[in-house]
């Protein structure tokens, strides 16, 4: 049995993968260390690749036709990858019958509780009154605060309950709110087990005082949140996206806020990311930016190599897997 770390970034491997997960590895195959190979070196490194049957990576994790797979990782049976989305990589090795797994699960645990920090926090108003106190004093900013809806009873609106959304969901059950859910793919026994009501994009932004954007990345979803949403916001409302930046119409976001200047826009992701120097994203104050910090970051990274350890493991041992990507999911996954 072979093992190998392989990617375009060996210093992801470093950030994602602690020393005592390496040494769990290099265990495995009786060794000191395991091997790591870079697309850069895929040539000279063939006999390490052609004898390699789990490979374990992340961000960075080479994308290859089912050619360069067969020449060059005739062995692999399986990746491991300590990641979210496998959706720029995965297809040739599914296709090729090699096992894919991501750890997209433990990535979803950051995110999920960063919205549902923001979504409290977007309750009392609290990004925008810093800096009306600052520049308007105690007053102007507990006037502000004080018109926001505050954390009981209120609505909540989750648009896409996959694996983020739905953790969102569940945490949100420890607070007394309405939760409203937008997911064509999400099964009624699913949203019943979640507390969440299904309802349609309208009806959540026209109703909910938070609106969280969970939507999977695909090019059905590029450009979905436009105009004729964003202007059904109520005031004092709070729109966040956590998830990709091309869902979201961005001038269209910009007029809402500007003809409301109650409504915020947190925003985690923005397309392009950072938005062009000259974006409207910088100047306006109820539009708050912050450089994609709800994913895993510094020790959380640790989760998502653990994570993949663990299905290493589970599939060595002939056990269930949990995290295991198939086509299928690909075609609704983020």
């Amino acid at each position: 049995m072979k093992i190998v770390f392989f990617t375009k970034e060996p210093g992801n491997i470093k950030k994602v993968y602690p020393q005592w997960i390496k040494d769990a590895l290099a265990k495995e195959i009786g060794a000191n260390e395991i091997a790591i190979v870079r697309e850069d070196e895929m040539e000279d490194k063939r006999d390490v690749l052609r004898d390699a049957e789990y490979a374990f990576s992340t961000w960075g994790m080479p994308a290859l036709s089912e050619e360069q797979i067969e020449e060059y990782l005739p062995s692999l049976k399986a990746v491991f990858y300590g990641a979210g989305s496998v959706q720029y990589f995965a297809k040739p090795y599914l296709n090729k019958g090699i096992k894919v797994f991501s750890a997209w699960a433990a990535n979803a645990v950051p995110v999920a509780e960063y919205t549902v920090a923001e979504i409290i926090l977007s309750g009392k108003g609290a990004f925008r009154t810093p800096k009306i106190f600052k520049s308007e004093g105690k007053d102007a900013a507990a006037s502000f605060s004080g018109k926001n809806h505050g954390n009981y009873g209120g609505k909540i609106g989750l648009i896409g309950a996959g694996m983020i959304g739905s953790l969102v969901a569940e945490m949100l059950k420890a607070y007394r709110f309405e939760v409203l859910c937008f997911d064509p793919f999400l099964p009624s026994e699913k949203a019943e087990r979640l507390g969440v009501k299904m309802a349609s994009l309208e009806e959540i932004f026209s109703e909910c005082q938070v609106i969280s954007n969970h939507l999977a990345n695909n090019a059905q979803t590029v450009g979905m949140l436009n105009y004729d949403l964003f202007s059904k916001m109520g005031s004092y409302t709070t729109f966040i996206n956590t998830g990709r930046g091309a869902q979201v119409v961005e001038a269209d976001l910009i007029r809402a806020m500007k003809e409301d200047t109650t409504r915020t826009a947190l925003l985690d992701v923005t397309f392009p990311e950072p938005p062009e120097s000259d974006s409207e994203f910088y100047t306006m104050d109820n539009i708050i930016l912050t450089p994609h910090s709800a994913g895993s970051q510094a020790d959380e990274l640790y989760r998502m190599s653990e994570f993949m350890l663990r299905e290493y493991y589970a599939l060595r041992d002939g056990k269930d897997t949990k995290y295991e990507v198939s086509l299928k999911m690909l075609e609704t996954m983020a």
